[in-house]
């Protein structure tokens, strides 16, 4: 794993819009086009929330059906030793490997709060979540796949593991970014570098939509512009 960010540099990468940083990360071509994201599938379901980033926390759950020892999640409270183990910002990465993802919800308003106050800022399933209105009282974020009225037979099954939700593989302690847009991954290598990169892209694409919204717009002029980026 790459070392820690700075502050300053965390918040820099926070504050890009999603679409943006995803496409200075493909300006790096350091992965496929078709990589590093969540689909569709995983939603962010508190909109109005700022932007996040963190370092992915990692854990599998089941909840359709009983665990074979314990009764809950709360009897593994040894996985707040790892939480608290990963570098802050942190965001956690559940995966529903049920049968059926999505039946019942690990996370509610009780397990957001104690999230919260490991320093958590959010937190990103395929599966489902519930008390949407407790997390954004709270400013805390959720992505997930649904969401559901009951927690069900939800238990841990391991942590601290590579997950993957919506397609996008995930490895404990990634630097992840989310925001209205969804869920995707920074690589640790070129993330300093990013920021830069994308204020460049918005201003490219700020001016190409303020010669669309223009009086004086024409065919011509939009090719020129474009021909001008992509010389």
């Amino acid at each position: 794993m790459n070392a820690p960010l700075t502050s300053e540099q965390l918040e820099a990468l926070r504050h890009v819009d999603g679409a943006i940083l995803a496409n200075a990360i493909e300006s790096f071509q350091k992965r496929l086009r078709n990589e590093g994201f969540a689909d569709g599938s995983v939603r962010c379901l508190i909109p109005p929330l700022p932007p996040i980033i963190g370092y992915a926390v990692t854990v599998k759950i089941r909840g359709s059906a009983p665990p074979f020892a314990g009764e809950t999640y709360l009897d593994r409270t040894d996985w707040w030793d790892y939480v608290v183990s990963t570098p802050e910002p942190r965001l956690v990465v559940v995966q529903d490997v049920a049968t059926r993802p999505g039946i019942a919800a690990l996370l509610g308003a009780v397990h957001i709060n104690i999230l919260r106050a490991l320093g958590c800022v959010g937190a990103a399933t395929n599966g489902a979540v519930r008390d949407v209105r407790a997390a954004e009282d709270l400013g805390f974020q959720l992505f997930a796949g649904g969401v559901a009225v009951s927690h069900a037979y939800v238990h841990i099954v391991e942590f601290g593991v590579p997950v993957e939700i919506g397609g996008l593989k995930i490895q404990p302690g990634e630097l992840l970014h989310g925001d209205r847009h969804g869920v995707q991954s920074i690589p640790g290598d070129i993330a300093a570098q990013i920021p830069p990169v994308a204020a460049k892209l918005a201003a490219e694409e700020q001016a190409l939509i303020e010669l669309c919204q223009s009086p004086g717009f024409t065919i011509e002029k939009l090719r020129a512009a474009l021909q001008a980026k992509h010389p």
